[in-house]
């Protein structure tokens, strides 16, 4: 019998995802299931994107350039320029999702073997594109009693071996909130410039922080040309997650030249989705300004909420819409699964993201879930009382 690659069985399962049949045997149960395990925002789409497909022209649905329509990427660089990123559209390769532009970066910069340095917890399917890559994922630990603060920068440093190729972050953090400072950025830059490395940065929350914090991008750092390498995504922006348009962002031309090649062996990025992206960058700041203190409310109320269960420890996040929650038990994910297959309050139930995927290091945040904090307030409170009840019938068996 053929046998399945070493590299598909060493594959990851979603910890996001992985626990789908179980939510929809509870759906088959006839329960009420409150989604706090994926990043889909409730948030509307903006009504332009939406109008764009809906009123196109075309009369054949054609392929698109492989970089992306050039009307397109010439957008996408005014809009950078409105955050005082500086790039023009032949510095923009645009790709299906920012996953693909992930993979691009991996395959451009790292071969296998090769490591990459990743603060941990991190958004887990890097497990899964460095796997794909055959690239070894090396973590820079932090800890949910320092509300998953960095440790100093000098930490990156002494992980630096000949096979490191690059150091990765997700600024803001998915799956922490966590929200990096500007001279964070400018040690890491330099850290890079002294090794040779790349710094690649997924940006995706970038107009998502709070607190009177700002987001600080990696493509405003000076003289990073030859290292740094942004990656970017329609999908939380504009609540477009469906839309599945990202980009990659360089203005090293080896790189994307080398990201080029890519993109040419899968043909094109949706052309529908194009459109609809392009017409999202007509949204008004006011669309954001609302989306914003949306989030800081519902951050706020999950926080203040989950704090108020015995044995719960929560981290507050500075951006994103996500946070870590470490619970009194000894194995989240079993919890998780007997939240979906054997437990309901008032015919509701609770599926979360057991924590341990956005892990490298093996055994670690066994205890702990990431929550997104999507749901409107009064869906949160109710998913924390059903995650309260949940805890006491559990520990209690």
């Amino acid at each position: 019998m053929p046998t399945i690659s070493n590299k598909g069985i060493a594959m990851p399962q979603s910890p996001i995802r992985k626990l789908v049949p179980y939510a929809e045997k509870a759906y088959k149960q006839g329960k009420t299931v409150f989604h706090l395990n994926i990043g889909q925002p409730d948030i509307k789409t903006p009504q332009v994107a939406l109008d764009a497909v809906k009123v196109h022209s075309l009369d054949v649905l054609a392929y698109t350039k492989s970089d992306g329509s050039e009307e397109y990427r010439t957008k996408i660089a005014n809009y950078y320029s409105q955050h005082n990123i500086h790039v023009t559209a032949s510095d923009i390769i645009v790709t299906t999702g920012g996953s693909e532009a992930l993979g691009f970066a991996f395959g451009s910069t790292m071969d296998s073997d090769d490591e990459v340095i990743i603060p941990e917890p991190f958004y887990a399917n890097y497990n899964g594109f460095s796997t794909a890559a055959g690239v070894k994922v090396v973590p820079v630990i932090s800890k949910i009693e320092d509300n998953f603060a960095l440790p100093p920068i000098e930490e990156f440093e002494k992980l630096i071996t000949p096979k490191t190729k690059a150091i990765l972050i997700c600024n803001p953090g998915n799956p922490t909130g966590y929200l990096y400072t500007k001279e964070e950025i400018q040690k890491l830059a330099k850290i890079v410039k002294k090794h040779d490395l790349f710094l690649i940065a997924d940006e995706v929350y970038r107009e998502f922080a709070y607190d009177g914090m700002v987001h600080y991008s990696i493509m405003q750092e000076p003289d990073m040309e030859a290292h740094a390498i942004m990656i970017d995504s329609v999908s939380k922006r504009y609540s477009m997650c469906g839309a599945r348009i990202g980009c990659i962002v360089s203005k090293n031309k080896e790189v994307m030249a080398t990201a080029m090649k890519f993109a040419q062996a899968r043909l094109s990025p949706p052309t529908f989705a194009q459109i609809a992206s392009e017409a999202a960058l007509e949204t008004p700041q006011s669309y954001f300004d609302d989306v914003i203190v949306d989030y800081v409310s519902r951050r706020n109320t999950l926080i203040s909420s989950l704090k108020q269960i015995e044995g719960v420890r929560v981290a507050n996040p500075k951006g994103a819409f996500y946070c870590i929650a470490e619970l009194p038990v000894a194995d989240a994910e079993d919890f998780a699964k007997w939240l979906l297959e054997s437990f309901e309050y008032e015919g509701n139930t609770v599926m979360v993201a057991p924590a341990a995927g956005f892990y490298s290091t093996p055994n670690t945040g066994l205890n702990q879930i990431r929550i997104a904090y999507v749901l409107n307030e009064e869906s949160l409170v109710k998913a924390v009382e059903i995650l309260e009840k949940g805890l006491k019938t559990y520990n209690a068996r």
